[in-house]
């Protein structure tokens, strides 16, 4: 298990599922895609779009592409071997 990051800090938080614990699965909230106040985790980073990410619970640290505000370009998406965006 990973420490937390220097960089976490409960003021920069983002609501999106941890795929290292998966603690979201039987959580009413979250399965509705709203804000849940036990299921959030540490915003990290971000490049534009791109966040950076660790679970308070598990520690898991990941890289998630919003597709929200400033996107990274369909050719930088496709060389960081992300996922693509859907059009």
């Amino acid at each position: 298990m990973l420490p937390l990051d220097p960089q976490a800090e409960i003021g920069r938080r983002a609501w999106v599922p941890c795929p290292g614990c998966e603690d979201t699965r039987d959580c009413e909230p979250c399965g509705e895609r709203r804000a849940c106040s036990r299921h959030w985790r540490y915003l990290l980073s971000n490049k534009g779009s791109l966040l950076h990410l660790q679970c308070p619970g598990c520690t898991h640290v990941w890289t998630h592409e919003s597709g929200f505000g400033a996107t990274r370009s369909l050719w930088s998406r496709v060389t960081s071997g992300l996922p693509r965006l859907s059009s």
